[in-house]
């Protein structure tokens, strides 16, 4: 079952990224995903976006720490490797780079952006969207700048 945002969002794909239906790519629990077929060797890199609304006062690296948990539920080992706060203090932001062994041979690479938002109307709610590049090692540096420049085109919906 495909997951809705918390909050309406506007974003470019980059040239080369494809939107695919999140249940039929075995990506349950995210809203959007989108494919790089281009890269496809083995494993095709993607991008994912989930979102859920958090208590604004819950510190950004704790939800940062609550996708490692999520993530060594399901693999073999993970290893955030770099980790850095972004944003302004009424917007905060944690991005991190995680390393992810599934099995022999099998090894992962996530971007992680985590975007909050404010509701303009309830400041007491806070929704918070989760941005995810995942590809091989070996993809990262094909597929990296086109991930950053999706990122930047994320926004709040117009209307």
């Amino acid at each position: 079952m495909v997951t809705e945002l918390p909050v309406r969002i506007e974003f470019t794909l980059p040239d080369g990224w494809h939107p695919a239906p999140p249940d039929e790519v075995g990506a349950p629990g995210v809203a959007f995903v989108a494919l790089h077929p281009a890269s496809t060797n083995g494993f095709t890199a993607n991008i994912t976006i989930a979102g859920e609304l958090r208590d604004p006062a819950l510190p950004m690296a704790t939800i940062a720490d609550e996708s490692l948990r999520r993530l060594e539920n399901v693999a073999v080992s993970v290893h955030a490797r770099d980790r850095a706060e972004v944003g302004p203090g009424d917007a905060p932001g944690i991005t991190q780079v995680v390393d992810i062994e599934m099995g022999p041979g099998q090894r992962l690479v996530q971007c992680q952006v985590y975007l909050s938002m404010n509701d303009v109307h309830d400041p007491r709610r806070r929704a918070v969207l989760e941005l995810v590049l995942t590809c091989k090692p070996n993809q990262l540096d094909d597929v990296l700048a086109d991930f950053q420049r999706f990122v930047q085109t994320v926004r709040p919906a117009a209307s």
